[in-house]
């Protein structure tokens, strides 16, 4: 029986293997390399679109092809592909690629919608802090949450406020009994935003934990977003040393009201007399703000004025006296106006992390990733006997070593855990979270690194720019250095090919070859013409600037080949189709030169032309050795299978 059930597993992968040729069967094979038909076709249809005006017929693609993949073999066999700059270069591209594949798209559509919906809507809200202490232990965080779920019970009853001002940890809960104010979508963590938006008005969300510990918050009122407002102010701050100079500061700013309503320019007052740096040096103007993002009472004072150019009176705030000036107002944008903005900041905060989550759950099912518990729990509880980055931390994590997770034949080990937890840079926080999000981070990074391995199988089209991205900087390297850059630097080889070429760069005109010197005055002239005549012809330029200029430039130089209507001086001293009137300040030239009637000197005169040539040879005698040096086998049926786009 069991060999029997061998057989028919034989058998089944067989026909797969089959199946998979017969779709995407081998086109040719190159070096002992197998080229699939999809890749040919790939690129093919790449390259030969409706909007391509230089079109290939299917047998010239395939030599260029050829030529292409022999180019790209030898960048191999030189080892181009196994530098540091091409690893790098190629995996960015890979990388970059792969991140369009690499997400949940539906996740991220879900958060795009729902955080647009949210921002047309602004929410009142009073909370209450219970703090989890930096590095704190398991028992701290139960004893954190035991607090804030008795605040939980007790605030059903009583006053919010009351309570808030007796228990809650937020430092400015002195001064504003838990009030926040009124807030907007992306303003606050997710989870906290979360439950400021499923939480009725009038009532208390239920314990929600941030980073920084347990919140209970109070909705107190929904209203539609009022949008943004532009505003500038003038801000003299309270002296908090010696609080009864506060009375001053109160009189000067009534001053500069004053002054305001008598006409005096808000922003050069902002200039002159505001305490806040941020905007002092810009006439007071503030970036546009919306809900949450200022201090309640200056938000709530900003968006009460109406028309642009009106000012508040003084206010007051916990830095000291406001006078605010209304610029612009502005409603919130349409979905289509910030889309790409907003799914950018998505991206970028705490929501970003929630897409990665949900990728990361969608790998886990695809690949049945499976945690062992009781191998994970050691490290919460070393984590609570010692400090995370102690000697003793370290040496207890070193010991561990059995499998932490699995997934799809792959492990995950406690000591790859423990690397990450011992090389730490530095820690702030609750330690347990620490672990947790450590571990999170390292089955997230192992389910990703297995699936970059698997995109090519589930994406052709990634599979296809993956190649050509490999392939198109391999082909550059080895063209720069065996066609690109040998033909600029052969000097030898440039002259050679001029001269067995000359005839293709006659000119249908002639031209003159030389330079146009221009001089100060007659001495300079003089002086010039015998260094001129004297000097070696590649030494002139260098002469004339060394001897006869200083800080004075007393010569002019124009060097170059020139035909009629190139140069002024030119075309009235050689080809005399032209008056040439100096200059005042250069009033005396001439020229040094030769006219060539209708061929170049030498390679030089038409470097560019040349140049261009003298690649296309090289390249065409590099292919001819490719081709002898590596076997190429086509197989011609297949070849005709190719469907053209």
């Amino acid at each position: 029986m069991k060999k029997y059930f061998v057989s028919i597993v034989a058998l089944l992968v067989a026909i797969t293997v089959l199946s998979a040729q017969q779709s995407d069967p081998t086109l040719m094979i190159i070096n002992g390399k197998n080229i699939p038909l999809s890749e040919f076709e790939y690129i093919y249809n790449k390259n030969n679109t409706s909007n391509v005006v230089d079109k290939k017929s299917l047998e010239e693609y395939v030599d260029l092809f050829v030529d292409f993949k022999l180019k790209v073999e030898e960048a191999i066999a030189q080892g181009l592909d196994t530098t540091q700059a091409f690893k790098s270069e190629f995996g960015m591209y890979r990388n970059q690629l792969a991140d369009q594949y690499m997400t949940d798209e539906k996740e991220a559509e879900r958060l795009l919608n729902e955080a647009y919906a949210r921002m047309k809507e602004e929410v009142e809200i009073s909370h209450i802090l219970v703090r989890i202490p930096e590095t704190g232990t398991a028992a701290d965080t139960l004893s954190a949450y035991n607090k804030i779920m008795k605040y939980y019970q007790r605030v059903q009853k009583e006053n919010f406020e009351k309570v808030a001002r007796e228990v809650s940890e937020d430092p400015s809960v002195a001064q504003n009994g838990g009030y926040v104010g009124w807030i907007s979508a992306m303003r606050t963590p997710y989870v906290f935003e979360n439950a400021v938006y499923n939480t009725p008005v009038g009532k208390v969300s239920k314990p929600i934990r941030t980073i920084i510990g347990y919140h209970l918050v109070k909705v107190t009122g929904k209203r539609p977003s009022p949008g943004e407002v532009k505003v500038a102010h003038i801000l003299l701050m309270n002296d908090r040393q010696n609080p009864s100079n506060n009375a001053d500061v109160k009189r000067r700013t009534d001053s500069i009201y004053n002054r305001i309503l008598a006409g005096d320019d808000f922003g050069e007052l902002a200039l002159k007399f505001s305490q806040d740096p941020g905007s002092a040096s810009q006439r007071g103007e503030l970036p546009w703000f919306g809900s949450g993002q200022m201090i309640p009472v200056f938000e709530k004072a900003s968006f009460a004025l109406k028309n642009n150019g009106d000012v508040s009176e003084p206010i007051m705030s916990q830095f000291g006296w406001h006078i605010i000036k209304l610029i612009d107002k502005r409603p919130l944008a349409s979905f289509d106006e910030i889309k790409t903005n907003l799914a950018s900041n998505i991206k970028q905060n705490d929501r970003g992390l929630k897409i990665n989550q949900s990728y990361v759950e969608n790998l886990k099912k695809q690949y049945d990733f499976q945690v062992n518990n009781k191998p994970l729990n050691d490290f919460y509880r070393i984590a609570d006997l010692y400090v995370i980055g102690d000697s003793l931390f370290k040496t207890e994590i070193q010991k561990l070593n059995a499998q932490l997770a699995s997934f799809s034949g792959n492990s995950i080990s406690q000591t790859e855990l423990g690397n990450k937890l011992i090389n730490l840079p530095g820690f702030r926080g609750v330690k347990s979270d620490l672990i947790t999000k450590s571990f999170e981070n390292l089955v997230s990074e192992r389910l990703k690194a297995y699936e970059l391995t698997q995109l090519g199988k589930k994406h052709p089209d990634y599979r296809h720019l993956v190649q050509e991205y490999h392939d198109g900087i391999l082909l550059f390297e080895v063209m720069n250095r065996e066609v690109w850059d040998k033909a600029t630097k052969d000097t030898e080889g440039l002259t050679k090919f001029f001269n067995a070429n000359k005839s293709k760069y006659a000119w249908d005109e002639p031209r003159y070859k030389g330079r146009v010197i221009h001089a100060k005055d007659k001495a300079t002239l003089k002086a010039a013409k015998n260094i001129v005549k004297r000097a070696d012809r590649d030494s002139v330029d260098k002469f004339l600037h060394q001897r006869l200029n200083d800080s004075i430039q007393y010569v002019k130089i124009e060097k170059g080949l020139w035909k009629a209507g190139e140069n002024k001086v030119v075309d009235a001293k050689i080809f005399k189709k032209a008056k040439y009137t100096p200059t005042s300040e250069y009033p005396y030239y001439f020229l040094s030169g030769k006219k060539l009637k209708n061929m170049p000197e030498d390679y030089t005169d038409v470097r560019g032309a040349v140049t261009a040539d003298y690649q296309d040879y090289l390249e065409k005698n590099w292919i001819t050795y490719l081709r002898g040096k590596y076997p190429v086998i086509i197989d011609e049926k297949v070849l005709k299978t190719v469907k053209k786009n």
